[in-house]
């Protein structure tokens, strides 16, 4: 069975919050930092905030849907997760 991760990376640039999930994150952050992302090429440099392995892509679907719905940050705070 395949791990995916799920993310959520800052912009300072841009003061935002991105949400995602891959099978690899070291490459999607590296393409998130060299601008090859449409929706995430305005706030480069991007650090990841929170990452978590799931087992399955429908886990991470989900958690990823979960995360959105809510917000980043708001996800963040509910969670006591700030500063990890």
């Amino acid at each position: 069975m395949e791990r995916y991760e799920v993310y959520i990376i800052f912009s300072i640039s841009s003061n935002r919050y991105y949400i995602g999930q891959t099978k690899n994150f070291d490459a999607r952050i590296i393409r998130h930092n060299k601008g090859l992302v449409k929706s995430t090429k305005h706030g480069i440099p991007w650090k990841l905030i929170l990452k978590i392995e799931v087992l399955s892509r429908n886990e991470a679907v989900f958690l990823e849907k979960k995360i959105k719905k809510r917000g980043a940050k708001r996800y963040l705070e509910d969670n006591n997760l700030f500063g990890v």
